[in-house]
């Protein structure tokens, strides 16, 4: 019996947690609270919702770069690859941002007297990064169904004011994902507002340096 216990509690947690994470979204400071506890159990419970969380918003973010908008200015490439090179060139985003941009807020954290760990650094990212993930099931599906395969040629019918509203609602998503990192560095540390919205300014330097120097 106590064999029966003990297998269906991470079975319980991990359902929970497949609820937990979407939560961030209404209630962030309870869910972000959460990762405190950094036992392997609740690490464990917590894996797959976090990983499927990565994966769907570096694919929101992927189809949002300059390359995506470009795939079919190649006359080589068929609109049946486009899903594959999403996900793909998604799942490369997701362990970039995961592991990088992890690396650099744990950093930034310990540079303010942060005693979290590496791994939870990267959790509070991953959980953040959840509006982009609700971005792939609401801005893109619309996006697509109205613009088809305008959207990854130059000089479609997806220029103008319609698709500037799209990318602005996915730049909302980005801004959402910013003020929910915050949020999460504050509950996760118990620090004041200021302390933790310098802890992700000084975290996103390098990335924005990076892309200050690509596009300029």
């Amino acid at each position: 019996m106590a064999a029966t216990v003990e297998t269906a509690r991470p079975s319980a947690l991990e359902r929970s947690w497949w609820l937990r994470a979407p939560a961030v979204l209404v209630a962030p400071r309870a869910v972000f609270v959460s990762l405190r506890d950094q036992s392997e159990e609740a690490v464990e419970a917590r894996q797959e919702p976090l990983t499927a969380i990565a994966g769907l918003a570096g694919i929101a973010a992927v189809l949002g770069t300059p390359v995506a908008r470009q795939l079919l200015n190649d006359a080589s490439v068929s609109v049946s690859l486009i899903p594959v090179w999403a996900f793909f060139g998604g799942v490369v985003y997701a362990v970039a941002a995961y592991w990088l941009g992890g690396g650099l807020l744990y950093g930034a954290a310990r540079r303010f007297g942060g005693l979290g760990s590496y791994r939870r650094a990267r959790h509070v990212l991953t959980l953040a990064a959840m509006p982009l993930a609700l971005a792939l099931f609401t801005v893109w599906p619309v996006r697509i169904a109205i613009y088809g395969q305008d959207l990854f040629r130059t000089g479609g019918a997806d220029w103008g004011p319609g698709d500037r509203t799209f990318g602005g609602l996915l730049y909302f998503a980005f801004a959402w994902s910013a003020l929910l990192l915050v949020v999460g560095v504050r509950s996760v540390h118990g620090w004041s507002w200021g302390r933790s919205v310098v802890t992700v300014a000084l975290a996103a330097s390098l990335p924005a340096l990076i892309v200050f120097a690509t596009v300029s």
